[in-house]
């Protein structure tokens, strides 16, 4: 069934609602016969779904490999195809001619997801907005986790077990964690609890070895070498920052680092 681009774009808007990422699929050139004509357009989605058509059969079997290669890559691309008298990868169609496809690679906001609401905690969230994060605060203290002191953050968690909040806030492989909250014990146990998902960056506030004896503890307990590496800490980069809005450009600047990078 071919949708109208109406519903085409509908669909991305939801997807990226629901912090998905996906692959808008349209047909850029065409040379001699093909199913489709210039301007079709098709969603993939990262389990291999699809929304809308620009052809069928082996031809969107191919595009939609194409199209998940390009979203673990984290890349939009073009790619040519043959449609059976032109160059390009084959596709076993006897139209005639070939076809550009342009696969754009279209991400949600990313999601920050910080554990605290402390001095670091309120500079981090207005940042995090300014350069287009999606803010989730989560703490155990309802005096300072308000709405009031955090108007820009998307959502406010609290619960006096850390990790039931963070279970609240959906975690997926593609969020940044960062840990400024103060209180060891339960950072711990939030680090536990995040070591056991996929999130992209998790980042603590402290010290290399308060650091380190928490990774410790963490194997002990036994968690992999592999995974407990994964902590960055101390969170954010080293420009000898001091105050607590120093801190959070340190943090941010970690964030924008890793978010940049091919994933």
């Amino acid at each position: 069934m071919n949708q109208h681009d109406s519903e085409i774009f509908q669909e991305v808007v939801k997807a990226l609602r629901n912090g998905d990422r996906v692959a808008l699929c349209t047909i850029v050139e065409k040379k001699g016969s093909g199913p489709r004509n210039i301007g079709a357009k098709m969603i993939v989605y990262r389990d291999g779904r699809t929304f809308g058509s620009i052809g069928g059969g082996n031809l969107e079997r191919i595009i939609v490999e194409e199209a998940l290669k390009a979203m673990n890559e984290n890349e939009s691309k073009t790619i040519t195809l043959s449609l059976g008298g032109g160059e390009g990868i084959e596709t076993g169609l006897i139209c005639g001619g070939s076809i550009k496809v342009f696969i754009d690679i279209i991400n949600p906001k990313p999601k920050l997801i910080i554990v605290g609401s402390g001095n670091i905690a309120k500079p981090l969230a207005e940042i995090a907005n300014i350069v287009g994060f999606e803010v989730t605060i989560v703490d155990d203290n309802p005096n300072t986790a308000t709405k009031d002191r955090f108007p820009t953050a998307n959502k406010i968690i609290i619960n006096e077990d850390l990790a039931k909040g963070l279970n609240e806030a959906n975690l997926d492989e593609e969020n940044f964690i960062a840990i400024v909250h103060g209180d060891v014990n339960k950072e711990y146990e939030v680090l536990k609890n995040v070591l056991k998902g996929k999130a992209r960056y998790i980042g603590l506030l402290g010290s290399r070895r308060k650091g380190a004896e928490l990774k410790r503890k963490l194997i002990e307990e036994g968690f992999k070498e592999g995974d407990v590496e994964r902590i960055k800490v101390p969170i954010g980069i080293d420009i000898n920052a001091e105050t607590p809005e120093e801190i959070a450009i340190s943090i941010m600047a970690e964030l924008i680092m890793n978010l940049r990078c091919k994933k």
